[in-house]
């Protein structure tokens, strides 16, 4: 399968709603366009850069996608790369996709002098669980909490 990995462009904006609402549903969350256009047009291409995506391309078609951000971790005294999203529609999974993306982000980690890359999945995806287990990564049991301001 020949496809493409580039970064977002302001016209993939209105596809990523939808591969945002498209991976919340593989996740079995709640999802609201609403305001995320807008939203994410300014944490991509605003100043200050808050959002890093890259756009997986197929035959001239969005079909997945990646998110990550930098952090610093307090503990390590040092950055870290948060992967906050790696989807793919059904029909490019399997394909060597999501590993080439890993191993660009582990590049990009690398670049940035990032002392590790985290990011997390739900339980109940054995799929993804097991491919990260055999890109070597480990994982550790946190609850994740979320509270409104």
């Amino acid at each position: 399968m020949k496809y493409l990995i580039r970064p977002c462009e302001e016209k993939d904006l209105p596809v990523l709603v939808e591969l945002c609402a498209a991976h919340a549903a593989y996740e079995k969350s709640e999802y609201s366009p609403e305001g995320k256009l807008e939203g994410l047009k300014e944490a991509i291409f605003g100043t200050p850069k808050r959002l890093n995506v890259w756009i997986v391309e197929i035959d001239g078609k969005a079909e997945g996608f990646t998110s990550f951000t930098f952090d610093f971790s307090t503990w390590e005294a040092a950055p870290f790369l948060y992967m906050d999203c790696l989807y793919l529609n059904e029909n490019c999974r399997s394909a060597g996709i999501g590993a080439e993306i890993m191993k660009r982000i582990r590049k990009v980690a690398k670049e940035n002098k990032c002392i590790n890359i985290q990011w997390q999945t739900p339980e109940f995806n054995a799929r993804a669980i097991k491919f990260y287990v055999g890109l070597g990564s480990t994982g550790k049991q946190k609850m994740r909490f979320f509270l409104k301001p």
